[in-house]
């Protein structure tokens, strides 16, 4: 089966993560970079990304045939940055992010998707 798993992330976390410092980045980089290899040499990882800021994107709102373009920065639910695995059933999927560093520099969720089959 294969995996979206999203990094979750908020407005708040947003602000904290433009004071985080280079060097407290540098280090959760670093934790997050030993569990990326794990996750190759085990064969489970086949794409990952983190995402800028959400003040750096856009939204397209649809209704009917209107298109709406909407600039961040976004309330709510947001997306930080993704994995893409394939594992045989999400109760894997589960034990890898329970192995899985804080992704942020404060409390955080990560939420493990299906993809269709």
């Amino acid at each position: 089966m294969k995996f979206m798993i999203l990094v979750k992330a908020n407005p708040e976390i947003e602000g904290l993560l433009a004071e985080t410092s280079y060097a407290q980045m540098q280090a959760q980089m670093a934790e997050m970079e030993t569990f990326n290899v794990a996750l190759k040499k085990a064969g489970v990882m086949k794409d990952c990304d983190g995402l800028s800021l959400s003040r750096e994107g856009k939204r397209v709102r649809f209704d009917g045939t209107s298109r709406t373009v909407v600039d961040g920065p976004f309330t709510g639910d947001l997306v930080a940055g993704y994995w893409i695995w394939e594992l045989p059933s999400i109760e894997e999927a589960i034990a890898w992010v329970e192995r899985c560093p804080n992704p942020m520099p404060v409390p955080s969720e990560i939420e493990i998707r299906p993809f269709w089959v």
